[in-house]
């Protein structure tokens, strides 16, 4: 056989044997993290819920996901052990080097409009109402023959559409 034509299969084995490896080290390091998880440690489920652990079992671990709500899970649902302070500025919002530049913005939106325009509500009954556009119809003229009914088009169509009779 040629060696150009086997070429390409030993590059796609070479390939699938690196991939193959590199995610054996994933799940190698992932299950380290979770042989290490200890009691009181924050976490990140898969789902992206975080608790912190409370018990450690073979295959579960019970998680506490609200003060007094304990919820078990199975180990490889526990997508990151955290460090304390990561852990508290995530959920408590604790941190000490926080600061926040930009304007807080409130859950209504009624305290984004000015307080001058309430008072004008009172004036705005007396205002002139405002004019859309619409003007009033000019008086009909008076058909040529003296007929009413003169001003509907001599094929029927009421619509301005040309159509056969």
């Amino acid at each position: 056989m040629n060696l150009v034509t086997l070429l390409p299969f030993i590059v796609l084995i070479g390939a699938m044997f690196l991939m193959t490896r590199s995610a054996k080290k994933k799940q190698q390091a992932a299950a380290q993290m979770r042989d290490h998880m200890a009691p009181g440690a924050g976490v990140r489920t898969i789902g992206g819920m975080y608790a912190t652990v409370k018990e450690v079992g073979e295959d579960t671990v019970t998680l506490e996901v609200a003060p007094g709500v304990h919820a078990i899970y199975a180990k490889n649902a526990i997508g990151a052990v955290l460090e304390d302070a990561e852990y508290n500025r995530i959920v408590h919002g604790a941190s000490d080097d926080l600061t926040i530049d930009t304007p807080v913005v409130p859950d209504d939106a009624s305290s984004l409009t000015l307080d001058k325009d309430a008072d004008k509500s009172a004036d705005e009954a007396d205002a002139p109402k405002l004019d859309l556009g619409k003007k009033d119809a000019p008086e009909a003229e008076e058909p040529k023959d003296g007929r009413p009914g003169d001003d509907e088009p001599k094929d029927g169509k009421a619509d301005g559409e040309a159509g056969a009779k």
